[in-house]
C-alpha cells in the first residue's frame, strides 16, 4: 500500500521541489502538479507529489499519521481521528444520490 504524505514545498529547482520530511530535505517530483511557490502543501506519494492541498489538510493528515504511528508504538490513537468521528461515516457521492433516490440494492 502506498500512503500520501503531505510536504511543504520549500522550494523549487525546475520539475524538482525540495521539502523537509523530518529532519531530512527530500526531493519531490512535481510533474503531475506543475510547477508550485515556495510554501505550498502538496500530497506525496512515493516521492512523487500528486495533488496539491491546503495546510488544513495537511495538519489533518499529518494528525492521523501521527496517531497511527502511536498506535503501532503501542499507545492509544487519541484524538487524530477526530475530524472523522465529528462528522460520522460518510457515502460517496454517487451511492449517496442513490440512496436518496431509493436505490438500496444492485
Amino acid at each position: 500500500m502506498c500512503m500520501g504524505i503531505p510536504l511543504r514545498i520549500d522550494r523549487v529547482e525546475g520539475i524538482v521541489g525540495l521539502a523537509m520530511d523530518g529532519q531530512a530535505l527530500v526531493p519531490v517530483d512535481l510533474s503531475l502538479t506543475g510547477p508550485v511557490p515556495a510554501g505550498t502543501w502538496v500530497l506525496s506519494f512515493l516521492g512523487a507529489a500528486r495533488e496539491v492541498i491546503g495546510s488544513e489538510e495537511a495538519a489533518r493528515i499529518l494528525a492521523a499519521l501521527d496517531g497511527l504511528r502511536a498506535v503501532m508504538a503501542g499507545g492509544t490513537v487519541g484524538d487524530a481521528f477526530a475530524d472523522l468521528e465529528a462528522s460520522g461515516p460518510r457515502l460517496p457521492a454517487h451511492l449517496q444520490a442513490a440512496l436518496a433516490a431509493g436505490r438500496t440494492t444492485g
